[in-house]
């Protein structure tokens, strides 16, 4: 199973975000830092603030703030808030059909393994995936960022 580059990105943003959470990040920042498009970070920080997981202002100083708690705030989290389509298989779909559908088990042991797979990320927050902050902030040359 692969996630969408959108919940990749969404990751990023907030581990980004996260690393020094009493600063602000502006979109730019944030792609350079991850070496990837702009044009992507801002769809995706547009989903963020929607969600309310982070807000957005825009203007010579604006930029994105994290609004959520990253000691609850899990990667579980943000793959839901991120991820159109969670169905790992066509007949875990809205509109998934098969001709086996309700006499074959498969169906459920795919819910059990996406439910399995988010179970795992509900058990890191993102403070814990930032939880080195100061190698965070080197690596994603952040350390100068004003707040």
């Amino acid at each position: 199973m692969r996630l969408t580059l959108y919940t990749d990105y969404g990751v990023r943003v907030l581990l980004y975000l996260a690393a020094a959470p009493d600063q602000r990040g502006t979109v730019r920042q944030i792609s350079d830092a991850y070496g990837i498009s702009a044009h992507h970070v801002s769809k995706v920080a547009a989903r963020l603030a929607a969600s309310g997981l982070v807000s957005s202002q825009t203007g010579r100083s604006g930029g994105l703030t994290l609004l959520a708690d990253p000691d609850i705030v899990t990667l579980a989290d943000v793959v839901r808030i991120t991820e159109n389509d969670m169905a790992i298989v066509e007949c875990m779909g809205e509109h998934g059909s098969c001709v086996v559908d309700g006499v074959c088990a498969a169906r459920s042991a795919f819910h059990r393994a996406r439910n399995a797979f988010l179970d795992e990320l509900d058990r890191m927050t993102l403070s814990g995936a930032a939880r080195n902050r100061q190698g965070m902030q080197v690596a994603l040359q952040i350390a100068g960022r004003t707040p």
